[in-house]
């Protein structure tokens, strides 16, 4: 969308003071933990882009709050590799780089903001490669610490911590499909039929030496559930979980910048995401 298209949509240029005023206005405060997913061009025309977003959103946390975001590792070794030539797996074992915390792209599916606030100084990303989370701010250590490495979605990860330190989930312009905390109610729910995968990718042990581990998760790129009798075709289960869980009165609408928002509260949405799955597909 060219320029001049984003600036008649927002009404002039989005900037941080009236993406802080409207964060405000959504309910953000000084002292909160926030993850949040970003579409920046939903934004409008933003002074200062990416950058401004996250400086937006400190301002409306505060010294005492902190920000999450979902990573991922951009260029991770492709899940099927295991089925190339033998000659192939052995090149990439043995050149394929180590995922490293520090380094390592965030995946660029989820846009600019999180690789803006993964290097942002002070930030802290977990050490797990495929499901890596970013924070920053007071509680950045505890929710990225020691993040498991099978099923990196459920308790003691980064999204449980979310959820026990009473963490909000902010969609900033994002559609409701991106609601990655749901994945977290994907591994706490008990339902027949819980899909999941394994995969191998590189990182360094605890000797700081360079091994490919196997890992093992719920399947959060197809889904963890067949979600069938729950969604019509071609509608994303994240989508339709999320659009009732607000008809059933959890969650905030708003406008920030020129783009629709929406602000759960993290227990809420995964008590709720755990019930509609338990009772729809049981």
């Amino acid at each position: 969308m060219d320029e001049e298209t984003l600036l008649a949509r927002s009404g002039g240029p989005v900037t941080r003071g009236r993406l802080r005023g409207d964060l405000a206005r959504l309910g953000i405060a000084a002292g909160d933990l926030v993850m949040f997913h970003t579409r920046l061009s939903a934004l409008g025309w933003v002074a200062g882009g990416a950058r401004t977003v996250v400086e937006a959103l400190r301002d409306a946390v505060g010294e005492r709050g902190t920000l999450m975001v979902t990573c991922g590792w951009n260029d991770a070794p492709p899940y099927g590799f295991t089925d190339w030539p033998p000659e192939w797996q052995a090149a990439l074992r043995a050149e394929h780089p180590v995922y490293d915390p520090e380094l390592s792209e965030s995946d660029h599916e989820n846009g600019r903001l999180p690789e803006v606030l993964r290097r942002w100084p002070g930030a802290v990303r977990s050490r797990h490669p495929d499901v890596s989370f970013a924070a920053l701010g007071p509680l950045a250590g505890p929710l990225t610490e020691d993040h498991p490495w099978d099923d990196p979605h459920g308790p003691g990860s980064p999204l449980a911590r979310l959820v026990a330190h009473g963490g909000r989930v902010l969609l900033l312009g994002a559609p409701l499909d991106t609601l990655t905390l749901l994945h977290h109610a994907e591994a706490l729910a008990e339902a027949p039929g819980k899909r999941f995968v394994e995969y191998e990718q590189p990182v360094r042990d605890e000797h700081g030496q360079r091994v490919w581990r196997r890992f093992r998760d719920i399947d959060s790129e197809h889904g963890a559930f067949d979600y069938s009798a729950l969604v019509a075709e071609g509608e994303e289960a994240f989508e339709v979980l999320a659009r009732d869980a607000l008809a059933a009165g959890l969650g905030r609408r708003g406008v920030v910048g020129a783009a629709e928002s929406y602000l759960f509260e993290a227990a809420e949405v995964v008590r709720f995401g755990v019930e509609w799955i338990e009772r729809g597909v049981g």
